[in-house]
């Protein structure tokens, strides 16, 4: 048994919490948000993101984040990217050495381009090097908890770290694979919720089956591209936490990315979309991060490129798919990792 605390109450940190819980694990949500706190504690649900799933009994929540930072052995990160500095930075009084961080955030630093091991690491390594993990890969909170297989990868530098969290979160329905490839598997989390986004839009604007395929295709050897240049293998991009996590956030109802580019191919207007909805969608701001990283490194990423035009310039779906379309024809495999 070990103890977690899981810092942010979502759909994603309460669908982990209860596998945790299931696997025998003592589990503590921090939130800001009092309703899924009271939700939580007096209710044994979070009614406002996971509604229809209980959670096992002794499952606590609470917004006081010295209390379960005092108490965790595995600090799970699953608030949005860019809440993620300023919670580490309230914590690090209450860090130790022993902990292990692991980060269950799909997203990128907007302001700084850096992912949250990188964040993680200049905020806690004022004080010690941060023990660290990345959790991602294919696999929607709902179905999570519901019991529906699911397969996902830890990865992390130390063969160790990665293992703890394998063994202590592989129950029931979720297998947890392991890799040591941090910035591959971070990325391709991070990456995929771009692609989505574009999928998105293909779909609301009445595009069909063979416009998602071609944008899946072409948005895996995008994402590829950028990761290798940043230090990510190949394979992991072709693994649970690219290709897995792509087709899923490209093609299921359920990924909040997927549903903002739908509503946008439809016509709606961005700040409308993002108004009703109760949790992040990663990938408007990883979107603008990535296009900058992507210039400062000289990596080509056309996709990228217009949904970054649709969301902060103004352009159509339509006027973005044909400058997709009207780019020179080339061979596939141009530019392509071997």
């Amino acid at each position: 048994m070990m103890r977690f605390a899981i810092i942010g109450a979502g759909g994603w940190g309460t669908a982990l919490g209860i596998i945790a819980a299931r696997a025998g694990h003592q589990v503590r949500l921090w939130s800001r948000n009092a309703s899924v706190i009271n939700s939580i504690n007096e209710r044994g649900v979070n009614e406002l993101y996971l509604a229809t799933h209980r959670l096992p009994e002794g499952v606590k929540a609470t917004s006081e984040i010295e209390s379960v930072f005092v108490y965790a052995e595995i600090v799970l990160l699953a608030a949005p990217s860019h809440a993620t500095r300023e919670l580490l930075v309230s914590s690090l009084p209450h860090v130790r050495p022993e902990m292990l961080f692991v980060s269950a955030t799909k997203g990128i630093e907007i302001q700084t381009g850096e992912r949250i091991s990188e964040v993680v690491t200049e905020v806690v390594g004022e004080k010690f090097t941060p023990r660290f993990v990345c959790l991602s890969g294919p696999s929607f909170a709902k179905e999570v908890a519901a019991g529906q297989p699911t397969a996902i990868v830890a990865a992390g530098l130390n063969p160790a770290d990665a293992t703890t969290v394998q063994r202590a979160l592989s129950w029931g329905n979720l297998r947890v694979y392991t890799n040591d490839d941090v910035v591959g598997t971070e990325l391709g989390g991070a990456l995929k919720n771009v692609m989505a986004l574009a999928a998105g839009m293909i779909a609301g604007s009445g595009l069909g089956a063979n416009s998602v395929a071609a944008l899946v295709t072409r948005g895996l050897a995008e994402m590829t591209r950028f990761a290798v240049r940043q230090g990510a293998r190949v394979e992991t991009l072709a693994g649970l936490a690219g290709l897995g996590d792509l087709v899923l956030t490209c093609t299921g109802t359920l990924s909040r990315n997927r549903r903002v580019g739908y509503e946008l191919g439809r016509g709606r207007k961005l700040e409308d979309v993002l108004g009703e909805m109760r949790e992040v969608a990663e990938g408007v701001r990883t979107t603008r991060a990535v296009k900058s990283l992507a210039e400062s490194c000289g990596v080509e990423m056309p996709i990228t490129n217009e949904v970054d035009a649709v969301l902060y310039e103004g352009k159509s779906v339509k006027a973005a798919v044909e400058e997709l379309m009207s780019r020179p024809v080339r061979d596939e495999f141009k530019g392509t990792v071997r």
